[in-house]
């Protein structure tokens, strides 16, 4: 049950654990940093403001501060020098943020409060306390749940929300309820006995929630606890009697302090936002357009205009009663969405003909589809147009002119005089072609250009619109119910609106999109390749590929029976029964049953981690090791592919049709959905079975064409190292040539382990592969992979000069390219935390080498559609899996269809070695790798 504030008279304080609502702020846009164009990233500034301003606008404190902790140590660290001892050094983006929140406070005239020696916690407890005997109403704004060991009857823990639930105020009765206790300080003796993985406390060993639940509700204290140690029994009184030295200690260190020497000025914490002009000039530096006139305009009104007058929008609103904070700050933003009169449902032919003999004097036009949400049933309601001028066009597929309709969006669409602008146009070209619309000429796709620019950020057009333009196109009447609502159930009128906003911010950020490619030396990259290959991955989508069904149920049968035996096999070797899947239970047997190390990993969460990496180390300890990483291979692949495959394959169709995304790696490579193609083990027998369900269409053959070693041979061009470029223009096999110089052996005497540990380090030197790294891939000692790689950089020197000047050249642009100009941006390239920097360096030697040979197989594709369609052929570029592409094969077209393969794809690049591509034929994937 949630309370709000009482917005009545009275003293009202609000004390803000400033850490806690920082980083907050700073995580909530860690897959999207909010980076200014100064380069600054605001996350952490934004997400505060933004926290600090809807308190002060929705619950009118009287009086505010903010409290922070200090870098100096407390008596806590004192008694227990491991306290916190395992928290992570601070995010830049934090450290960098506390300056404009210093600059923030200060511009609001709200008090920063600290105290050496202390914690925030120990000074808001102090305040709190104080506060409360002068008759005021305290909330403690922190999601920190020690705080709750405070509240009383006029003390409060006011918790932000999140996008799972509201703010909530938490009150006497709220605490009893959360921590199943009688009396509110027994919230310490609960936290005490628990511990607190986060702040390193230690608490009893082997209690938890429910059994220090347990142990207050009988025994009241942890003190009366360890006086009663008597009525407990077998291993949890061992460990309580063990465990009360630092139990008692646990307690004395979740204790929060409330007798701080600070004092209470009332005055100094009024709150008082007079000086406006400081605080704007701020936002404007910070680029927060809109917050500035949240904070100081009254107008509460202004602050939600984006709802539709329409009967159908109650059933998608929210409660009324859900706090601000648990929605998306981007819905706190001005809407500046078209008004009701410069959009326009098409009513008449003549009304659309109009527009086409407009368009005359236009060069371009944007638009926006609406379409039934049922994908392998894609019906399109409508589709608006825009030619600029805030006016829009809502063309309705639903009514008595329908086919007049479609005669005219021909006549535009497949004008190729006319550039095509959209967002996310590869889904647009699918929904056109189910009305035999063909979308000709040039195009500009607002997804793809955000990508190529911001590669690491996300692409939705509703955060493009925000970051560019301050346009809240969130619409929260269907936002929050993305996985149930379907277009098709809407009104007309809905539809136009919201497909009429799209087309005109498109039309807007078109060419502001397209001055920065053309100031970032982008153009060319996105024009010539990301644009060409729209219509190329569109076609393969809608082509598809056939599935052996039969195959793939004989095979789970297979797979099944294998993993009854696995699992008899675990069962007999740990003499228990359990679930095998679970991770927890797998760590209990493996570890506290079997004892199969000493000091076992853990997990944040405290349990012991049974990853893939944790059970490979363990390969040699236990034959149940092997059994358990085969019951995981099999169980993945058929909850992934066996099983899973045939129920997506298109009943329509009768094939298999993923979805290609052209914008979410940041080096530059596709990926797949849906399923996705690109994870098909290729090295296990088991996932070799997988690739020979995917089979030819009826009369027809697969080809599978694949780049051999590209990456390697890029490494080769970019570094320009003699014995590499010697190696591969001689056709000598890099690895057995690497090996002869790494051993200093003739290339006759390199043997297979040889060839394998000089494998592992050619293609782990394009990664940063560090010595230890090695050691663990081949199975040596840290000191022999040292030698190895110290042995390979004598004699490549070249590769070593090469990584070093990419890396130097990442810290003086923070930012590295590919052959093709496409920029890979390194802003922790020169951070001070030396993991985030290192991280950074890998990237710098990587991202030009992988992000040129996802280049390169793009090109190739766009050439090799180009000549099918020249020549006519019948045969279909149908897959892209990393550097290998997959073709249906007509009958008699095999041998053109070769030739031009091999023709387009080793001539993609010019590179200083020559590219390699290995091309096969067959009935199945399988057969023609």
């Amino acid at each position: 049950m949630y309370f709000y504030l009482n917005m009545g008279e009275g003293k009202k304080l609000f004390l803000l654990d400033a850490f806690a609502l920082i980083y907050r702020g700073y995580f909530a846009f860690a897959k999207n940093p909010r980076i200014n164009s100064k380069g600054l990233d605001t996350s952490a500034i934004y997400g505060f403001t933004n926290s600090l301003v809807e308190v002060i606008k929705k619950q009118n404190p009287t009086h505010i501060a903010v409290v922070f902790d200090t870098p100096k140590p407390t008596q806590r660290h004192v008694d227990f020098p491991d306290y916190k001892a395992q928290r992570e050094a601070m995010p830049e983006g934090i450290s960098n943020a506390l300056p404009y929140i210093d600059k923030l406070l200060e511009a609001l005239n709200i008090p920063k409060l600290y105290k050496d020696g202390y914690e925030a916690d120990d000074v808001i407890g102090t305040l709190a306390k104080k506060a409360e005997k002068k008759g005021y109403q305290v909330y403690m704004m922190t999601s920190d749940k020690d705080f709750a060991q405070l509240v009383s009857e006029n003390i409060f823990m006011y918790r932000p929300g999140n996008k799972w639930q509201p703010t909530q105020t938490w009150g006497i009765a709220e605490v009893l309820e959360k921590f199943n206790i009688k009396k509110v300080n027994q919230v310490i003796d609960f936290l005490a006995m628990m511990g607190d993985a986060s702040d390193n406390i230690p608490g009893i060993e082997g209690v938890g929630k429910k059994t220090a639940q347990k142990f207050i509700a009988e025994f009241g204290s942890i003190e009366a606890l360890f006086a009663n140690t008597d009525k407990l029994q077998g291993k949890i009184k061992e460990k309580v009697i063990s465990s009360k030295e630092i139990g008692l200690l646990s307690k004395k260190l979740v204790t929060i302090i409330t007798d701080v020497p600070i004092n209470f000025n009332e005055k100094d914490l009024e709150v008082n936002l007079k000086d406006r002009k400081k605080a704007e000039e701020l936002f404007l530096e910070l680029e927060f357009r809109n917050i500035g006139d949240r904070l100081f305009s009254s107008d509460k009104s202004k602050q939600n205009n984006n709802q539709f007058k329409e009967p159908f929008k109650e059933s998608f609103q929210k409660d009324s009663q859900i706090d601000l904070f648990s929605q998306s700050t981007n819905n706190l933003k001005q809407n500046k969405s078209l008004k009701e009169d410069l959009y326009l449902i098409c009513d008449s032919p003549s009304q659309l003909d109009e527009l086409i003999k407009n368009k005359l004097n236009e060069n371009m036009i944007s638009f926006q589809t609406v379409s039934s949400d049922a994908e392998r049933d894609i019906k399109i309601l409508g589709i608006s147009l825009s030619l600029g001028n805030d006016q829009v066009l809502y063309v309705p597929l639903n009514n008595k002119h329908y086919q007049s309709y479609i005669e005219s969006l021909k006549k535009i669409f497949e004008d190729k005089a006319l550039l095509k602008l959209g967002y996310n146009l590869k889904k647009q070209m699918k929904v056109m072609q189910s009305i035999d619309i063909e979308l000709s000429g040039n195009f500009f796709d607002l997804a793809v250009a955000h990508y190529v620019l911001h590669p690491d950020l996300r692409h939705d057009l509703e955060l493009i619109a925000d970051s560019y333009l301050s346009v809240d196109l969130n619409n929260k009447d269907i936002v929050t119910n993305k996985a149930k609502f379907d277009f098709a159930t809407l009104s007309t009128d809905f539809q136009a609106k919201w497909s009429s906003n799209r087309a005109d911010v498109i039309w807007k950020l078109y060419p502001i999109l397209n001055e920065e490619l053309e100031k970032e030396r982008s153009k060319d990259l996105f024009k010539k390749i990301e644009m060409p290959l729209l219509k190329v991955l569109c076609a393969m989508e809608i082509e598809g590929i056939n599935l052996d069904i039969e195959l793939l149920k004989k095979y789970s049968i297979e797979l099944n029976n294998e993993l009854n035996e696995n699992s008899e096999k675990i069962y007999e070797l740990s003499n228990t029964q359990f679930n095998i899947s679970s991770p927890k239970q797998m760590g209990e047997v493996l570890f506290e049953k079997m004892n199969l190390v000493k000091k076992p990993k853990k997990t944040k969460s405290g349990q012991y981690s049974t990853s893939e990496e944790t059970l490979q180390k363990l390969k040699g300890k236990h034959e149940i090791i092997d059994f358990i990483l085969d019951f995981r291979e099999i169980k993945k692949l058929l909850s992934t592919y066996v099983d899973a495959l045939p129920e997506i394959v298109n009943p329509k169709t009768n094939r298999i049709h993923t979805t290609f995304n052209q914008s979410v790696a940041s080096t530059g490579r596709l990926s797949s959905v849906r399923p996705n193609l690109q994870n098909i083990p290729i090295r296990t027998k088991r996932g070799m079975k997988i690739r020979e369900a995917f089979i030819a269409k009826e009369g027809f053959s697969l080809i599978a064409a694949d780049y051999s070693q590209i990456e390697l041979r890029i490494m080769a061009s970019l570094s320009k190292d003699q014995g590499m470029l010697d190696a591969f223009n001689n056709g000598i096999d890099i690895h057995s040539a690497t090996a002869a110089k790494v051993y200093k052996v003739g290339i006759e005497e390199v043997d297979r382990s040889m060839r394998s540990a000089a494998k592992s380090v050619n293609f782990g030197i394009i990664y940063g592969i560090s010595a230890f790294g090695l050691s663990q891939n081949i199975g040596i000692s840290r000191s022999e992979s040292k030698q190895i790689i110290e042995q390979y950089f004598e004699e490549f020197p070249a590769v070593k000069e090469y990584m070093d000047l990419s890396i130097q050249k990442a810290r003086d642009n923070e930012f590295v390219e590919t052959l093709y100009g496409r920029r890979r941006y390194l802003k922790d390239i020169n951070s001070r935390n030396a993991v985030m920097r290192a991280a950074a360096e890998r990237n710098a030697i990587n991202a030009p080498i992988q992000g040129t040979a996802a280049d390169i197989i793009k090109v190739a594709m766009i050439d090799i559609a180009n000549k099918i369609s020249k020549e006519k052929l019948r045969s279909k570029m149908i897959l892209q899996i990393h550097d290998e592409l997959l073709f249906d094969v007509a009958p008699n077209e095999g041998d053109i269809l070769k030739s031009i393969i091999e023709d387009c794809m080793l001539n993609a690049s010019s590179l200083e070695v020559p590219l390699i591509v290995d091309i096969g034929e067959g009935n199945n994937w399988l057969e023609a790798h």
